[in-house]
C-alpha cells in the first residue's frame, strides 16, 4: 500500500492547527499533573484535527495527547501543541505534529511549525520535505563538529533516577560536541536533524504523538532512528535517537 494518497489530508490537518494557533495568545493555561501543561489552544487544535480526520479518514483511529484514542491496524498520533510549556511562555519553538503510524512504524508524516513558517512532511518512499524542497540530514561523523539536542528532563515521582542518565548525557556531550541544545520541542528536535540542523537528538521518551512524525522525517532525509541499545526505533521503543548515520559508532556508546 502507498500511504502517500494520505500526506494530503496530513498536510491539510496540521494547517487547521496551525490556523487556531495563529489566531489568539493561549486564555487558559493548567497543569494536567505535575508541571506537566495544557492551554485551551492545546485542546481547541486537538478537537478540530480530530473533526477533521474522522470525516476524511473515518477507518482510520486517531490518539491524540489531550483526548488519548484506540489503535488500531492504521492510526494518527497527533500532538496538538508540541511545547506546550514554550507555547504557553510565548517562546516560538513549538508545533503540531501528525503521523499516520501503520504497525509499528510511521508511513506520513507533518510536523507544522507555525511561528517559524515551515511545514515539514514525509511519505514513506517519496522523502522527507520542508515546504516543496526536499531536505536530508548532515554529513557530521564526529562529536567536535556536531550540534546534538537533547528532550526535556523527565518530572514526576520517578524523575529522580530518570534524569540520571540524561545528567551523565549532558557531561559526556558537554565535554565533546560542538553544542548542546535542549529545545522543548521533540518535533523540532526531530525535524531539525532531518533537514540538517542538527546532527543528532536524543529524547529519551518515545510519546507516538511526540515522535512518530519526526522520527519519519528523519529515515526518509537519510538518517538513522534508533533506541538507546542501538536496535531500531519502533512505536513500542523505550527511547528516541536520531541522528547522521556518520555518529552512530560513537553517540550509541554514550546511551548505556
Amino acid at each position: 500500500m502507498d500511504h502517500a494518497d494520505l500526506l494530503p489530508v496530513a498536510r491539510e490537518a496540521v494547517a487547521i492547527g496551525r490556523r487556531i494557533f495563529t489566531s489568539r495568545a493561549p486564555r487558559s493555561v493548567t497543569e494536567k499533573s505535575e508541571r506537566d501543561l495544557v492551554t485551551d489552544i492545546d485542546l481547541a487544535v486537538e478537537d478540530a484535527v480530530r473533526e477533521f480526520l474522522a470525516r476524511e479518514t473515518p477507518e482510520i483511529g486517531v490518539v491524540g495527547e489531550e483526548h488519548g484514542g484506540d489503535r488500531g491496524p492504521r492510526w494518527w498520533a497527533l500532538d496538538p501543541v508540541d511545547g506546550t510549556a514554550n507555547f504557553a511562555r510565548g517562546i516560538p519553538l513549538t508545533g503540531i505534529s501528525l503521523a499516520l503510524v501503520s504497525g509499528e512504524r510511521s508511513v506520513v508524516a507533518a510536523i507544522d511549525l507555525p511561528f517559524l513558517d515551515t511545514v515539514y512532511t514525509a511519505a514513506t518512499g517519496h522523502g522527507a520535505f520542508a515546504g516543496d524542497t526536499r531536505i536530508g540530514v548532515s554529513g557530521v561523523r564526529d562529536l567536535a563538529g556536531a550540534m546534538v539536542s537533547l528532550g526535556d528532563f523527565a518530572i514526576g515521582e520517578d524523575a529522580g533516577p530518570k534524569n540520571r542518565l540524561r545528567l551523565s548525557l549532558l557531561e559526556q556531550l558537554g565535554a565533546r560536541a560542538q553544542r548542546v541544545r535542549m529545545i522543548g520541542t521533540a518535533a523540532a528536535d526531530l525535524a531539525w536533524v532531518a533537514h540538517g540542523r542538527l546532527d543528532a537528538t536524543i529524547i529519551l521518551s518515545n510519546l507516538p504523538w511526540d515522535t512518530m512524525a519526526g522520527v519519519l522525517l528523519v529515515r526518509e532525509a537519510g538518517g538513522l532512528v534508533l533506541d538507546t541499545d542501538g536496535s531500531e526505533h519502533t512505536v513500542s521503543s523505550a527511547s528516541t535517537v536520531a541522528l547522521s548515520p556518520g555518529l552512530r559508532d560513537v553517540v550509541v556508546p554514550l546511551l548505556t
